[in-house]
């Protein structure tokens, strides 16, 4: 049974893939490996290392749009989202693109593959900032993971959370508590939750990969590029250049 956050998140994504991707469809690519609104690009970071020949699974992969890429590599990817309707633009993405991803509808709380199945598993802002439990993903994401297999996963950088998620001279003030772990949550005429997302500290987070049983092997707080001047969100080049807005940690299982 799904959760209360991961029931409103299903539909929120439902309700909004059309505009997200109609939005961000063109800076993420229809086969391109983006972590981060910073634009930190996997052909360029490596943080996967060599994927041809590897077993890839993609957690939260919306259009699939990096499951698509890393197919290019020469890996074989498997990949699966919550939202029904992301999964519908990524089998339009295999129409246009001619590189057909294998996806599935699950909950990363509850992983529909087999122990062992993985040599690595990769994350861009997929799942992890959207579960109420994300050691009980954690836990599955070791579990799928063959013996030494690595875990790179993207999230909001938890000091965004002290701040308005404004990408103007109002979000460079904070307003609230880096420590209220309060998640930010909207509800509809009835109250009930229509879109969660969850704060956890570095600390937190730090505490959550160990306690799953993997291991930290690296921690990227990428920089604002020069250069780029896409908004997206509460990310911009203004506040980009003073605070950091995504994490990348690097795992190993």
């Amino acid at each position: 049974m799904l959760s209360a956050s991961s029931r409103a998140n299903r539909f929120w994504w439902d309700g909004n893939a059309d505009e997200y991707q109609v939005e961000h469809g063109d800076f993420l690519r229809d086969s391109g490996f983006i972590w981060c609104p910073e634009g930190v690009d996997e052909a360029e970071a490596h943080l996967l290392g060599d994927v041809a020949g590897k077993d890839v699974l993609e957690i939260g992969c919306g259009a699939a749009q990096c499951a698509r890429w890393l197919s290019g590599q020469g890996a074989r990817v498997a990949a699966f989202d919550i939202s029904h309707r992301q999964l519908r633009h990524s089998q339009r993405l295999d129409l246009d693109t001619g590189l057909r991803v294998p996806v599935v509808q699950a909950d990363a709380e509850s992983l529909p593959f087999a122990p062992a199945s993985f040599d690595l598993a990769c994350s861009a802002f997929g799942a992890l900032p959207f579960v109420a439990e994300p050691l009980r993903v954690l836990l599955e994401v070791r579990r799928v993971l063959r013996p030494g297999g690595l875990f790179v996963f993207s999230v909001s950088h938890p000091i965004r959370w002290a701040f308005p998620d404004d990408p103007g001279e109002r979000g460079l003030t904070s307003d609230r508590s880096y420590f209220d772990r309060t998640p930010y949550e909207e509800r509809d005429d009835e109250g009930t939750p229509t879109y969660v997302e969850h704060h956890r500290t570095m600390g937190d987070w730090v505490s959550l990969v160990v306690a799953s049983g993997l291991t930290v092997r690296g921690l990227l707080e990428p920089e604002w590029p020069r250069g780029h001047d896409r908004v997206w969100g509460g990310w911009s080049p203004l506040r980009g250049h003073h605070l950091p807005g995504t994490a990348i940690f690097t795992c190993s299982a």
